[in-house]
Order: structure tokens, then C-alpha cells, then sequence
């Protein structure tokens, strides 16, 4: 029942202005959208995160965007200025909360690059 339905986040936030910020600044997501009491971000393929005022940011669990380049997507979030952590398809990064956030390639394409590169050494 549930594996065909769509799956949204929601992040947990100390300070939702700047988590607004930060998630349209420098992920450049957005606009935001006001729902109640917190904010919805449109993501891709009609995927929303909702980002909810709560004494628990920073301690939840890890939150992932699936990339078709992630070679791409890490050299522009590191041009936006976060520290990435990177191993093998998938790179993690923290946001203006301190939520642990990803982002995650597509493991038979990075597994077919890791092939070719053996192949070429």
C-alpha cells in the first residue's frame, strides 16, 4: 500500500526564518509556502519538505534529495559554501538547524564510473 505512495519529509527547525534562508538562499529551493505553522518547499517530481518549528532540530534523522549528478551537485554545494562529507554515492551536509542532510547519486551509475575508472588506471 505505501510503496507506491509519495513520500514528504518534514525537517524539524529552531528559527524558521532562517531556516527559510537558508533553504532558499543557499539550496535554492523555493519559495516557501506557509502551511499553518510551518513552511512547504517544493522539491522535484511533486515532492514537498516541510520544515516544522521544533525543539528537536538538529537531532533528526537524515533527510536525502536523489541526484542524477552528484559529482555536480557536491562542487555546487561546496559553491554555496557547506562542508560536504562524501562516501561513495552519497554526500551529507548540514543545514542552518544542524539537520544532517544528503544527497544521493544513483549507485549503478556511480558503480559504472568507479568501473571505468579501474578500467583506465
Amino acid at each position: 500500500m505505501l510503496k507506491s505512495a509519495p513520500f514528504y519529509a518534514t525537517v524539524p527547525v529552531s528559527n524558521l526564518e532562517r531556516a527559510r534562508r537558508f533553504y532558499e538562499d543557499t539550496l535554492d529551493l523555493g519559495p516557501a509556502t506557509p502551511v499553518g505553522p510551518a513552511l512547504s518547499f517544493p522539491c522535484g517530481k511533486g515532492t514537498t519538505c516541510l520544515m516544522l518549528q521544533s525543539a528537536a532540530a538538529g537531532t533528526g534523522s537524515c533527510a536525502f534529495w536523489q541526484v542524477d549528478d552528484l559529482d555536480e551537485v557536491v562542487t555546487w554545494l561546496h559553491s554555496r559554501g557547506l562542508q560536504v562529507e562524501r562516501e561513495g554515492s552519497t554526500a551529507w551536509f548540514r543545514d542552518s538547524e544542524g539537520n544532517r542532510m544528503a544527497v544521493m547519486g544513483h549507485p549503478a551509475r556511480a558503480a559504472s564510473v568507479r568501473e571505468k575508472e579501474l578500467v583506465a588506471a
